[in-house]
């Protein structure tokens, strides 16, 4: 029977009962008297009897209406109070949240503003992911969550990884330096060509292409400069020092501008993803789920800087 009543009208017979008028009710619940009406109507229609007696001048509950009233008054009370304690458990969560992540200014933005949201848990942010074994960090440091981008298929950690959000990305390189190289048109011209690697940022993982098997084609490239950040990434290929491989909206102002000239190969790169990683319980913490929730509320972000 619960399922077919419209918990508004248990609502609305209640502040009707206790205000003892159908205009005052109307007024705090912030309805219209003609739907407070109609909801008391529903009610005694689904319960197929009269509780409310109403005059021109006066109205009374009726025998049914004070037990339906009663009745029912502790189970309303139950259900606000734990809709409250949940209420205040998200708004006033406790404890220390162990972060380990990437030194980016969104990262930092994104954690301030859940830090000011929850003055009641203390922060420690690690940014120091360069010679880390991530996984094994997660039990010797006693880190509560572990945030890492990466390009293809994941290793076997045993923890869990939940994937928070993906780029498409573009090999890209300066005009000058196409003038001087030429522009790369396979991936195998791709792998004799001065390029731009990652030194931490990916744990060093080689360029990786989606040429339709199972797995991606890793790609090994030349590379004399090699990087930790995006931003350093996309600096070195505008001064044309080799070919990056970056996220599309990261670069595509300076491809619009003509400063950097996307290359058409036989594949695309694979996605640059950012994944979550965390030890698997069968119930995270509040902390890690609400801050979780604010990393997919978030991204994806239109640039990694």
């Amino acid at each position: 029977m619960m399922s077919e009543l419209d918990p508004r009208w248990l609502r609305s017979f209640h502040r009707v009962a206790e205000c003892r008028s159908f205009k005052a009710a109307a007024e705090q619940l912030e309805i219209p008297t003609s739907n407070l009406s109609r909801y008391i109507a529903s009610l005694e229609k689904h319960l197929d009897t009269r509780l409310i007696e109403r005059t021109t001048r006066h109205m009374r509950l009726t025998q049914a209406g004070e037990q339906l009233y009663a009745r029912t008054l502790p189970l309303l009370a139950a259900l606000d109070a734990a809709l409250e304690d949940v209420r205040q458990e998200t708004r006033q969560i406790s404890g220390t949240l162990r972060i380990l992540l990437p030194d980016s200014p969104q990262f930092a933005t994104l954690l301030t503003h859940f830090a000011r949201r929850h003055p009641g848990l203390t922060i420690h942010c690690d940014t120091s992911l360069s010679g880390r074994d991530l996984m094994q960090d997660l039990v010797t440091d006693g880190f509560d969550l572990v945030l890492t981008f990466n390009r293809g298929q994941l290793a076997d950690s045993g923890w869990v990884a939940r994937k928070i959000a993906g780029w498409p990305s573009l090999v890209v390189g300066s005009p000058e330096l196409i003038q001087t190289y030429g522009k790369p048109e396979s991936l195998q011209a791709l792998a004799k060509s001065p390029c731009i690697t990652t030194l931490t940022a990916l744990n060093g993982s080689p360029w990786q292409f989606d040429t339709g098997g199972p797995t991606p084609t890793v790609l090994k490239v030349n590379s004399r400069f090699k990087v930790n950040s995006g931003p350093m990434a996309a600096a070195a290929a505008l001064a044309g020092l080799g070919f990056a491989l970056l996220p599309a909206d990261a670069c595509q102002q300076a491809i619009d501008e003509g400063r950097l000239i996307p290359l058409v190969l036989e594949a695309p790169p694979v996605e640059l993803a950012l994944y979550a990683f965390y030890a698997g319980r069968a119930h995270l913490p509040r902390k890690v789920t609400l801050f979780l929730d604010e990393l997919r509320a978030h991204f994806p972000i239109d640039n990694l800087g």
